[in-house]
């Protein structure tokens, strides 16, 4: 027993001689944080707005919709069937009154072509691949991916005709 105490004192009597020293060797690295000549257009626009709130009204996005003429009336019964898919579907991440996973639908038709509005909720792995607009997002949303609900034209079209109502 006093040999186990004598080894466990001499060990901690150890540990202390090589943990104290009067003095302190300050060895380190350096960061160097100023920005690279190679910095991305996210970073080099700091005085542009985020990517939620640009428009691009001439960009109709990559996908299966390559033009859409909406009626100058909306389709009250064709909205009605959009809110209905867009609140089973879409509400895990977008909210209607604030920025939640995604952004808020609220004025999407103010800022975004219908045919890629179309095109996004149809293939958004593909938006987001191909699709300046939609890779920005993606960044903007701290890389959250939107998920394919496997959406059928007619269902795209019909929350497209819920969007309008907002």
């Amino acid at each position: 027993m006093k040999s186990n105490v004598k080894i466990i004192v001499f060990l901690f009597s150890l540990l202390l001689i090589s943990c104290g020293s009067k003095e302190e060797k300050k060895e380190g690295f350096s960061l160097d944080r100023s920005k690279s000549e190679n910095t991305t257009e996210v970073e080099t626009a700091s005085d542009e707005l985020p990517p939620s709130q640009r428009v691009t009204l001439d960009e109709k996005g990559v996908g299966l919709i390559k033009d859409i003429t909406l009626d100058p009336e909306i389709d009250t019964e064709m909205a009605a069937e959009g809110e209905k898919i867009f609140m089973s579907n879409c509400t895990a991440c977008h909210k209607l009154d604030k920025r939640f996973i995604g952004p808020s639908p609220i004025g999407i038709m103010e800022r975004r072509s219908p045919e890629w509005i179309m095109n996004m909720i149809l293939d958004p792995k593909l938006m987001t691949e191909q699709d300046r607009c939609a890779k920005d997002l993606m960044v903007e949303f701290n890389g959250a991916a939107m998920a394919n609900q496997n959406m059928t034209i007619e269902q795209t079209r019909a929350i497209l005709e819920y969007f309008r109502t907002l």
